[in-house]
């Protein structure tokens, strides 16, 4: 997985780092700078230009400023987007931020530190309601569940960063959720029926939000692109220009970075959702099933 630990030194490559070493390297290309160019404008080395761009070293503001002046960037919303990727990830290289509260998040800060700076998220989802949408019920039934907890005493504490997590749905600048949801995700009884109900009660909630749009791929359905694995497109300013994938595997999570996989993910996404069913078909759907049970 990309992003190490803090007690590693500056010198490790992030997730953030890389997306923002990689927006600025675009950048200088575009303008056919090279790399000498953007030193002498920081008065540093070569070299230093070159671990900025592979994100092995935090940027300061005043640099990410003179870089964007060199190269003639003028959209305030760009730049302060950049600004707020570099502050990020020099709090995520000092370990700063909510999720550093809790040790039994480390293997998903690399990944709360990117959404909690994000602006939107689209998720697809095969068998459980994404950690965004669920309750601390159906959460704290998944990790027992999942089997890998050595201290079951440390499960409670991992519900807890799970809600304090959702946070990002509400507030002056909630995130922009587009969840979409395999039929199986929402009939397969997590934690019993009393649970699975307050699950599905709680995703009809959430559909109501205006930043959330929530779909359900039925299984009438058919064969789709997304049959295979979950994902998540984290967008960090207008489509496309710092997106970042997520896939999660049985061992580690896998990080997709370049704009080429940004887009085919996007692609598949908008293909998955174009075999799910409405947004009100699937409230209706889902308030089916709560029913039911």
């Amino acid at each position: 997985m990309a992003g190490n630990s803090p007690d590693r030194g500056v010198s490790v490559s992030t997730v953030l780092g890389r997306r923002l070493g990689g927006e600025l390297l675009r950048m200088r290309e575009e303008r056919g700078l090279r790399q000498a160019s953007a030193a002498s404008a920081l008065t540093a080395s070569v070299a230093k230009v070159a671990k900025m761009e592979r994100g092995l070293v935090p940027m300061r503001d005043p640099d990410v400023r003179a870089l964007c002046h060199l190269y003639e960037e003028r959209d305030v919303k760009a730049i302060d987007r950049l600004l707020e990727l570099a502050k990020a990830d020099r709090d995520r290289r000092k370990a700063k931020g909510w999720w550093n509260q809790y040790p039994q998040l480390k293997s998903q800060a690399e990944y709360f530190a990117l959404e909690d700076i994000a602006t939107g998220v689209r998720t697809w989802q095969l068998t459980f309601v994404p950690g965004l949408l669920q309750t601390s019920d159906y959460a704290r039934a998944l990790a027992v569940g999942n089997g890998a907890w050595e201290d079951l005493d440390e499960i409670e504490p991992f519900v807890e960063a799970r809600m304090a997590r959702q946070a990002r749905l509400t507030g002056d600048r909630p995130l922009q959720l587009w969840a979409t949801l395999h039929e199986g995700a929402v009939r397969q009884l997590v934690g019993g029926r009393e649970v699975m109900r307050g699950q599905l009660e709680r995703l009809l909630e959430a559909a109501e939000l205006p930043n959330v749009r929530l779909q359900v791929v039925p299984f009438i359905a058919g064969a789709h692109p997304g049959m295979t694995s979950a994902f998540s497109v984290v967008s960090f300013a207008e489509p496309g220009a710092l997106d970042v994938v997520q896939s999660d595997t049985v061992s580690t999570k896998v990080w997709l970075e370049s704009e080429t996989d940004a887009a085919r993910h996007l692609a598949i996404f908008d293909r998955i959702a174009r075999q799910g069913l409405a947004q009100r078909d699937s409230t209706r759907l889902i308030d089916d099933i709560r029913k039911e049970l």
